[in-house]
């Protein structure tokens, strides 16, 4: 539970059709399976108590009555488990048969939510049982000291964890063109589950598990869905047992059909929240709901789902390529629109045979071709300086000459050198000033020659750098358009692979590969014994973890110590904890004192989900104190203190009085 984590399932009991008795046993082993692999949310299928494939069973007043005795039964067995249980039943009230979900607590039943749509086509004839659930809740009697509410609109809210708020629809409901499980999600519910018993036939689980993740993106919201399987009559169909769980549109797990198979996984409750918080279009509901209380136990939940160590990254080949090719696509146009609104006569940009300047040069060929331009309106401008090595001078001379744009070289040596002199500057102390004297020269050189020749200078500063404001103020942190601005550095290194990879010039190729070869570097101090002396990461950390720590930072607003658990986990094996502590603990420090740097960026497009425009995605004071996160980053592994578990609400008497202040 803590970070916002919970873990849950789906549970397709093997039934044996209109036998509680044997159902209730089944569904209690699972539970017990369920607790041991620490499971605190449990969604089994519609009906199971008595199994969806009754028929005109469910008129039998035994049967009934035994199926609220099998309920009382699960009910007292989940006594002393530390769980909600939902399972399904048929149930009487007034007069009227409904299909009905129960959730159970610590031996308690604490509300019954009916089923709203009723299917009565195909292969499908529940109307000749059941009719549609209320909305508002009533009381219903279990037995004569035993009431609870029914109704659609309940929510059921852990103490301990208030953002966990959990409704229920069943089966049909989510197929419906209005269901439930919107404004469930409009009240407040995080997680909505689904007791179902969906048939198999051909085909259908494709669009079963497209309407269940797509359900849980558009509603922001984890969803449970468990279906029944193995044990349900054959008569007429069969039931596979396909049980997914999905989370804000992503599938974190599926069942493998027709076994009956459990599945298992983590909901990121703060995450759904926060995601919530940020999106101004999710309303609130005007729907007046119920909440019912229930107690977990505060303790660790164990991750067992996929944390990826590089989420700006696809791991699919075929997926990774299409990302590429599409950000290429979006930078290029970006940078078409702005050549075009200028009637800029060239595009200077500076080569330095890295990564950055590398994509950001391939991206201006991409525009030209759009433009049907010819590449030598490129101003591809190479500045050698005290720090700049054989290999990279040659990788930019070969990758400007490969791409057909016009070479210029400038020397930044002898001009700095003068600056030097001219502010007192020692050659020889290698400090801020030694370094960033030759960025700002450099920039300066490209404005220049841009204003020369009718131009625009291109920035190639990628969002990693941006973020941790590894980049010289009004030096390579200035340009007249930024096309690699929402770029993160894992990505731009994909992103030249994708073009060595399709370029279809052997010589282009060789040259992009050794760029991608090259160690990230600046390269501002002289190099030692003609190689790179000076590698960003040795001095700011692995971009890898950067690029994770920036991502759950600015997209999930995730705190320090969850974004050190997941990190943790994703990097298992790759850095330890200490590693992960001293760089996370750099990259808040720099993220927060940079952000001057980020206020004034040029223009540039958005490409992904996180970006760092001041215009944009980031609005965020350039004082703001970081404080606060400091003091957590310096208590990283201190344990929480254990809370003490709460009263379990839920009773007829919290519902009746809710009900009065209506």
């Amino acid at each position: 539970m803590r970070q916002g984590f919970i873990k849950v399932a789906a549970l397709t009991p093997k039934v044996k059709v209109a036998d509680t008795t044997y159902n209730r046993e089944q569904i209690c082993m699972l539970i017990d399976e369920a607790q041991e692999k620490g499971a605190k949310i449990l969604v089994f299928p519609e009906l199971c108590i008595t199994g969806y494939t009754c028929g005109d069973l469910f008129y039998q007043e035994l049967l009934l009555r035994e199926a609220k005795k099998e309920l009382l039964a699960i009910a007292k067995y989940t006594e002393r488990k530390d769980c909600l249980v939902f399972v399904g039943l048929p149930l009487e009230h007034q007069g009227k048969l409904y299909n009905v979900a129960a959730a159970i607590a610590q031996g308690k039943v604490l509300g019954l939510v009916p089923k709203t749509h009723i299917p009565n086509y195909n292969e499908f004839y529940e109307r000749r049982h059941f009719v549609s659930g209320m909305k508002q809740p009533v009381p219903v009697a279990l037995d004569e000291d035993i009431i609870v509410p029914m109704g659609t609109q309940i929510l059921f809210q852990c103490r301990q964890m208030p953002a966990l708020k959990i409704a229920a629809e069943i089966c049909e409901d989510v197929w419906a063109p209005n269901p439930p499980g919107v404004d469930h999600a409009l009240a407040g519910a995080t997680v909505l589950v689904n007791l179902s018993a969906s048939d198999e036939t051909t085909g259908k689980d494709i669009y079963r598990k497209s309407l269940v993740t797509g359900q849980s993106g558009r509603l922001i919201c984890g969803y449970i869905y468990c279906s029944a399987g193995d044990g349900e009559s054959t008569q007429d169909v069969v039931y596979s047992g396909h049980n997914l769980i999905a989370e804000n549109g992503s599938l974190l797990a599926e069942s493998r059909r027709f076994c009956n198979e459990s599945i298992y996984t983590e909901l990121d409750i703060a995450r759904l929240n926060e995601e919530r918080r940020r999106m101004s279009t999710f309303p609130a509901s005007n729907e007046t709901y119920i909440s019912i209380e229930f107690s977990l136990k505060e303790e660790q939940t164990e991750l067992t789902r996929f944390v990826d160590p590089a989420p700006f990254v696809p791991g699919n080949k075929a997926d990774r390529e299409k990302r590429c090719e599409e950000i290429f696509m979006i930078q290029a146009m970006g940078l078409k629109k702005r050549l075009e609104h200028t009637n800029a006569a060239t595009a200077v940009v500076g080569i330095s045979g890295g990564l950055d300047s590398t994509l950001a040069l391939l991206v201006m060929v991409k525009a030209f071709d759009l433009l049907n331009r010819d590449h030598k309106d490129i101003v591809a401008v190479t500045m050698p300086g005290f720090g700049t090595t054989d290999r990279t001078y040659d990788n930019a001379v070969s990758l400007i000459k490969s791409l057909g744009a016009t070479f210029r070289e400038v020397s930044i040596v002898d001009s700095v050198r003068t600056h030097f002199r001219d502010i007192g500057q020692d050659e020889a102390v290698h400090d801020v000033t030694y370094e960033n004297g030759q960025a700002r020269e450099r920039t300066q050189i490209l404005m220049d020659i841009a204003n020369k020749s009718g131009g625009m200078v291109i920035g190639t500063g990628d969002m990693s750098e941006l973020a941790l404001g590894w980049a010289t103020y009004n030096g390579d942190h200035m340009s007249m358009y930024g096309v690699n601005a929402s770029v993160p550095k894992t990505l731009v290194r994909h992103l030249v692979r994708y073009y060595a990879d399709t370029c279809g010039d052997e010589t282009l190729q060789k040259v992009l590969y050794d760029v991608l070869d090259t160690p990230v570097s600046p390269e501002l101090l002289p190099p030692e014994d003609g190689k790179i002396s000076q590698k960003t990461e040795d001095i700011v950390g692995p971009y890898e973890l950067h690029d994770f720590f920036l991502y759950y930072i600015l997209r999930f607003g995730c705190t320090p110590k969850k974004i050190y658990r997941l990190a943790k986990y994703a990097f298992d094996g790759t850095y330890d904890t200490e590693t992960i502590q001293k760089w996370l603990k750099t990259f808040y420090r720099r993220f927060f004192s940079q952000q001057f740097k980020r206020s004034c960026l040029p223009d540039g497009p958005k490409v992904g989900t996180v970006a760092v425009s001041p215009r944009g995605d980031l609005r965020m004071p350039s004082d703001a104190s970081a404080r606060i996160w400091m003091e957590e980053l310096d208590h990283l592994d201190d344990e929480p203190k254990q809370a003490a578990g709460g009263f379990l609400g839920g009773s007829w008497e919290a519902f009746a009085a809710q009900m009065s202040r209506q």
